[in-house]
Order: C-alpha cells, then sequence, then structure tokens
C-alpha cells in the first residue's frame, strides 16, 4: 500500500506526468536540460521532477562524460521495471504465466493455437481501425495505411517508430516496448514466434501480399524488436 501510495502522489502532479510520457516517446536517454527545454522549467525543476519518477522506479540514470570536459552529465531512461495498480488487487501476470505453460503441455498444436490465435488478434486490432473509416480498404491510400498501423501498434502499447517508403513499398517497423516481455524471458522463442504472428495479422489485415523480416530482437539485446515490411505487388 505505501509504494502505491508513493507512485500515486507522484503522478499526481500533472508536468511530471507529461515529463514520463515525453521520455517515452522519445525512445532513448534524456538529460536534465533537455527536459528543462521540453517544459520551459529551471534544470532544477526539471531535475526534481526526473528523481521523483526515478525514486519509485518508473526511470532510471546514470552519470556519463560528455566529452567536453566537466562534471559528467546524467541521462536519464524510462526503467525495466513493471509497474503496476490495481483495485482491487489483480495478477494477470501470473494468469499469463499459467496459461502459456499450459499451452506448452500440449506440444506443437498448442504453438500452432497460440500462433494462429495471436494473428487474430492482430487482425482485428487493425479492423478496428478500419471501421472508423468508411473507405473501402483497397481506395486507402499507402499512407493513411502506415498511419492505422501506428494507431493500432500505440493502442498494443508498443511504442513504435514507423519508417516507410512508398516508392519502395518497404515499412521499417521498430517496437521499443514488449508488453510480453516478462512472460518472454520464459519461453523466449515461443512468445516471441506468436508476437511475430500478431504483427502478421497487422500487417496482412492492411496489405493483401506482404512479407516481413525480423531485423533485431530484444531477447538477443537489441534496444528494440525491429521489422522489415515489404509490400508486395
Amino acid at each position: 500500500m505505501e509504494q502505491t501510495l508513493r507512485i500515486t502522489n507522484v503522478l499526481a502532479d500533472p508536468t511530471r506526468y507529461y515529463i514520463y510520457q515525453h521520455i517515452v516517446k522519445s525512445h532513448g536517454d534524456v538529460s536534465v536540460q533537455q527536459i528543462a527545454d521540453s517544459f520551459k522549467i529551471h534544470p532544477n525543476v526539471a531535475r526534481l521532477h526526473l528523481s521523483k519518477l526515478e525514486d519509485i522506479d518508473m526511470l532510471t540514470s546514470d552519470a556519463r562524460k560528455t566529452g567536453k570536459g566537466g562534471r559528467p552529465s546524467r541521462l536519464y531512461r524510462l526503467s525495466d521495471k513493471v509497474i503496476q495498480l490495481n483495485f482491487p488487487y489483480r495478477n494477470y501476470q501470473l494468469l499469463s504465466r499459467i496459461a502459456i505453460q499450459t499451452i506448452m503441455t500440449l506440444g506443437e498444436p498448442g504453438r500452432q493455437a497460440l500462433y494462429e490465435t495471436g494473428k487474430v488478434f492482430g487482425e482485428e486490432l487493425i479492423n478496428q481501425q478500419l471501421s472508423m473509416n468508411s473507405t473501402p480498404i483497397d481506395q486507402i491510400a499507402f499512407a493513411e495505411k502506415v498511419n492505422m498501423l501506428k494507431n493500432a501498434a500505440n493502442i498494443a502499447g508498443l511504442s513504435p517508430e514507423i519508417q516507410a517508403s512508398e516508392e519502395e513499398n518497404k515499412i521499417y517497423f521498430s517496437i521499443y516496448n514488449c508488453p510480453f516481455k516478462e512472460v518472454t524471458e520464459l519461453e523466449p522463442g515461443t512468445i516471441c514466434s506468436m508476437h511475430n504472428s500478431f504483427l502478421k495479422g497487422m500487417f496482412e489485415a492492411l496489405f493483401e501480399n506482404v512479407h516481413i523480416v525480423e531485423l533485431e530482437n530484444m531477447m538477443s539485446n537489441c534496444a528494440t524488436c525491429s521489422y522489415q515490411a515489404s509490400v508486395l505487388t
């Protein structure tokens, strides 16, 4: 209860909450001065907000030399720790572990069912975006489809970064947050394959013929899970 009160008290400050959201979207390290400039506040105030977020394990930091002499600069980034608030208490992470381990007892048929279900959920996420657009899917422009993909990925909590080239019919898709990370660490091959099926469902709901190649994987100590999608015509 004490930790819950600390978290809610820290996030109750609007500026502090928006600073955290800013760091989530920055996909990298930020300095006190960068936060001060972005929010037009004094560096000492920015440092206080960042320290408060670090105190509740939402951020982590370290000091690094800038190469310009003087004191090392302290850089802040998202913490790997998971912060959950549930009223009343729920443990969905435990439930997911039980479900995954149950599926593993079914062998290959269980894995295939998991992959197929993941793909269906990816398709449903995109279909929600399509339902808000009255234009037939074959008349939706490439750029708009990419925007739908980004919106759906944000809803899924993937913290995505997307670069697309309509001339080359290629989409570079990077994920900075794995919503399944804690479970993935137990069954990396299985959960990563399910997640890939989830993404495949998203892409195939928008593009009739698409080939996806995984470029990077967080479970291999990469900063992101990255993919290249080639839209075949």
